[in-house]
């Protein structure tokens, strides 16, 4: 007998697609880039300036998606922004120089800019608090699949055809996903046509947790005082964060000297180390909330330990002339930057799932920014002292600073009064208590 599976799997299933394809349409360009640069006759500067146009547009797009996602819901600014993703990826196939990759990529940004506040709205409202950290390592971790598949699926498309059918190609299957996700989500999980009791029974408190839209003025100067030290947390977190994004498979193409289909693999490898840090960062997470019933411990101490590790791991990159043990440190690396995500995207949703739109999109913002400057930074100090490694100095020294800013976060305050971290503090503890009675 057909058994249907629960409907808030199949609702994390369809976020993690989307994470992923995002990433793709994000991404294949960096894996396309050292082709592009030579088909279209760009520097490295050139090169990092397309690169950052996604994010200055993405930047901005976080606190006004935030916005829209809490004001009229995660279902219709989801199918809006990823209608927008399809038109620019596609365009991206069809650029002829650097201004119209430019203004492609900024099209790109206004799509994606409100996705991932819309996604921790809906996974807010889908999921309860004790799941936070693993739902979003996990959608993130298909995020950096995304990153991990993208290099060699590139590869393989520009055997066949060109850079430019890879673009259309993956234009496509967003389009697939928009009509997936628009026939199937609902804001408010009770709604779901397929929603049953004992399901029901496992979702966050109906009107407490569950805010399918929010009509209430946003309290701007106090979410900010709150939300200011994540978003600094996350642009450190950002600046190395880029730098793989962006730069990785052009680094082991022309600062390695590999082809095509070597710094594909490469690139591969230290983005799948990435898939296994989002899903780790996540679940360690939420084990220790359910052991400890402290989100400071589960959260803020997290970030700290992936920071000192991404930092470690990150420094031998600048000495070390093998190629594999220079791969296996940025593996390692990336691993530890990425246990970051589970954590850092649950601080939102602790503090104020009323406003956690809004929320999200600050901290994301945060790395956002990052993505303006960091790009361009490492072509320019490529084209000018020839060093390859050189630019990741700056990211050893925004880790350091990362850690330190980490200890001002406190995801253990609400900022609405009765709803947040006073319910994620009791949860696990009675949870705890359950299991020790048994």
């Amino acid at each position: 007998m057909f058994h249907r599976p629960k409907v808030s799997r199949s609702i994390l299933a369809i976020m993690c697609a989307m994470s992923f394809i995002m990433y793709l349409d994000r991404v294949n360009l960096s894996a396309a880039a050292g082709l592009i640069r030579d088909d279209l006759h760009l520097t490295n500067t050139d090169v990092g300036l397309v690169f950052a146009a996604f994010a200055y547009t993405y930047a901005i797009c976080q606190v006004i998606g935030g916005w829209v996602s809490d004001r009229f819901g995660a279902k219709v600014t989801l199918t809006v922004c990823a209608s927008i993703w399809i038109v620019a990826t596609v365009a991206t196939g069809f650029a002829g120089g650097v201004v119209s990759l430019f203004c492609a990529r900024m099209l790109l940004g206004v799509g994606e800019g409100a996705a991932l506040p819309a996604q921790a709205r809906a996974l807010t409202n889908w999921f309860p608090a004790s799941k936070r950290g693993f739902v979003q390592g996990l959608t993130h971790s298909f995020s950096r699949l995304g990153n991990a598949v993208t290099p060699p699926l590139i590869a393989l498309i520009v055997a066949f055809a060109s850079w430019r059918a890879s673009f259309i190609l993956v234009g496509v299957l967003t389009a697939v996903w928009v009509v997936v996700y628009a026939w199937y989500f609902a804001d408010n999980p009770r709604k779901h046509r397929h929603m049953t009791a004992d399901e029901e029974a496992e979702l966050p408190p109906a009107g407490k947790v569950v805010i399918e839209k929010t009509r209430e003025p946003t309290p701007w100067k106090r979410l900010i005082k709150r939300i200011g030290p994540t978003m600094i947390v996350y642009f450190c977190y950002g600046w190395t964060g880029w730098l793989f994004f962006t730069w990785l498979p052009t680094f082991f193409m022309h600062g390695r000297g590999l082809d095509l289909k070597s710094s594909a693999l490469f690139s591969a490898g230290v983005f799948l180390s990435g898939v296994v840090g989002n899903t780790a960062g996540g679940v360690l997470s939420d084990r220790i909330l359910r052991r400890t019933g402290s989100v400071v411990k589960a959260r803020r101490n997290m970030i700290i330990v992936a920071f000192l590790g991404a930092l470690v791991f990150l420094a031998p990159v600048m000495f070390v002339k093998s190629l594999p043990i220079m791969a296996a440190s940025m593996s390692l690396s990336f691993f530890f930057l990425e246990m970051t995500i589970g954590p850092i995207w649950a601080v939102p949703m602790d503090v104020t799932p009323k406003h956690v739109g809004i929320a999200s999109g600050l901290v994301n913002a945060g790395s956002a920014i990052a993505g303006i400057f960091s790009p361009i930074v490492f072509g320019f100090v490529v084209d000018h002292t020839g060093s390859w490694t050189l630019p990741f100095a700056g990211s050893l020294g925004l880790l350091a600073i990362g850690i330190g800013m980490t200890f001002f976060m406190r995801p253990d305050i609400p900022l609405d009064p009765g709803i947040g971290s006073t319910e994620v503090a009791r949860e696990p503890d009675l949870e705890l208590a359950e299991r020790l009675g048994h």
